[in-house]
């Protein structure tokens, strides 16, 4: 730390006020917390991904910081602080003076409201990860778009960089190295196409970059992401599905697959991005490989704990040759009158098939609710119940369950399928494809089916006990599909069903 900079920091503690100071230090940034206010310095560095080396390059960094961070977080972000000599030689804040430092302002958190800090205490559910992953799917579509010609050759540099830096340190074998990197080149290959027709169309955006858990907060107003790439564009301009994968692969490291399948679902269904759904396994993967290398170097310069962060490290590696395993594309429909479960089993079914995230889940009521721009809790007039609209409804969740095939993943059907020709409709996507497919039917009596739907609570479905009597109605024709006891309890009902599918475990590569 140059002299210099030790004068900014005693100046700005000296000015802050209140208590539960603290001071965060991490390889470029010095934080300074006191009372409701926080301080963030850069330290003068100059490395090969940042230059914070002069007074003017980190005012430069602190306000792109600002510009970047106001995108998700404008409550957060009070502005840039100027650091200037005064004409008796000491320091003061915007003066007319030489510039000395600069300082992003912000407005001091709570830490424990930090998403790692509630993953550690159980406390993330799943509206609060369903909100987040329509936050980020809203902050994507207003990204700036970039053209830079590095769809693929993006990731490549990423690969590039993930091999030269396991290159720094011997916490993992040569061999062992060498067949990760081989097996992310090959699929990369694989889906270098898609990755550079997605980079035409306009995916490859100035994303947040740095999107983990311990970069999200927890607001009475909603989730907040902060602290995004600010200091190389380069990094962050991605496509905004590798943007995603960084959270998505936190969570799975963190044992939390079903939140994860929650964040990707809802992701989707608030962009319709399904085409891409098949890069995510290889983008977590790459994320993952991205923190092996780089807590195998911390392991090996560390004073301390190095011995856990070899082990972390070794988790990192082995999350991302799983997320390279093979998975056959399968197409799973579940079908019952209204009350019978079928969400609540599919949201149960879709992080245990095939590799992470697990199965793209198409829900009936949601893309029903899309065609009319009602929000999820919002009631749908009769009118969207109509013939017409369910044939709509009915033909995209066909359409998006044969990209999902098409890209070589699974996907899970959710709806009432009470007719024979929307039954043998979605086969026959599975069919076209060549691909393995599962009806399941879930059975209730009549009398449970109208105790559940008078028992709920308003959510994604609209069905009321007059919509369930016109089910009971209508003859469904011959239902070939395997039958569910629907009272069964949750967890034999999942193992039920998985055993019909065919079990969940992807293939070793």
């Amino acid at each position: 730390m140059t002299d210099s900079q030790t004068e900014t920091i005693a100046f700005l503690e000296g000015m802050m006020t209140g208590g539960g100071r603290k001071r965060v230090e991490t390889h470029i940034s010095i934080i300074l917390l006191a009372g409701d206010a926080a301080f963030k310095l850069k330290k003068p560095v100059k490395l090969p991904y940042a230059d914070f080396s002069t007074p003017a390059l980190r005012l430069a960094a602190c306000e792109n910081e600002v510009t970047l961070n106001r995108r998700t977080a404008p409550d957060l972000y009070r502005g840039t602080r100027r650091i200037t000599r005064t004409g008796s030689g000491g320091l003061e804040l915007d003066g007319p003076g030489e510039l000395v430092d600069a300082a992003v302002e912000m407005r001091r958190f709570d830490e424990d409201e930090l998403f790692d800090r509630l993953a550690e205490r159980h406390a993330l559910d799943t509206p609060l990860m369903e909100e987040t992953a329509v936050a980020i799917a809203g902050f994507h579509e207003k990204a700036e778009v970039l053209h830079t010609g590095g769809g693929a050759a993006n990731l490549r540099g990423v690969l590039d960089i993930n091999r030269a830096g396991f290159a720094t340190s011997h916490v993992f074998s040569d061999a062992a190295v060498a067949g990760l990197d081989a097996t992310l080149r090959k699929r990369l290959a694989r889906h270098a196409a898609l990755l550079d027709a997605r980079e035409r169309a306009g995916k490859l955006r100035l994303c947040h970059g740095d999107l983990h858990l311990r970069n999200i907060y927890r607001t009475p107003e909603g989730p907040r992401l902060f602290d995004c790439i600010e200091f190389n564009d380069a990094i962050a301009s991605t496509d905004i599905l590798y943007d995603l994968a960084f959270l998505l692969m936190d969570l799975w490291h963190r044992d939390l697959p079903g939140l994860a399948s929650a964040v990707v679902n809802r992701y989707l269904d608030r962009s319709a991005d399904d085409a891409g759904f098949c890069l995510l396994p290889f983008m977590m993967a790459v994320r993952a490989e991205v923190r092996a290398h780089v807590t195998a170097t911390q392991a090996e310069t560390a004073k301390d704990g190095g011995e856990a962060l070899k082990a972390l490290a070794g988790q990192y590696f082995e999350l991302a040759n799983d997320l390279l395993n093979e998975q056959e594309p399968r197409l799973i429909a579940i079908g019952g009158l209204s009350g019978s479960g079928k969400s609540t089993l599919a949201v149960r079914l879709a992080p245990l098939l095939g590799v992470a995230p697990g199965a793209r889940l198409l829900e009936s009521d949601r893309i029903r609710k899309a065609l009319f721009g009602a929000g999820l809790s919002e009631r749908l007039p009769d009118e969207a119940y109509a013939p017409g609209v369910s044939e709509k409804v009915y033909a995209a969740l066909n359409d998006r369950a044969r990209t999902i095939l098409d890209g070589g993943g699974i996907a899970i059907v959710d709806a009432v399928f009470s007719r024979a020709e929307e039954r043998e409709a979605v086969s026959a996507v599975a069919a076209g494809l060549g691909a393995p497919f599962t009806g399941l039917w879930l059975d209730a009596a009549p009398d449970v089916l109208r105790q559940r739907i008078r028992a709920r609570s308003q959510g994604d479905s609209d069905a009321t006990t007059e919509v369930l009597e016109s089910q009971l109605a209508r003859d469904p024709g011959p239902l070939d599909w395997t039958r569910l006891d629907a009272t069964a309890d949750a967890e034999t009902l999942t193992a039920t069903a998985l055993d019909m599918i065919g079990g969940g475990q992807p293939t070793s590569m």
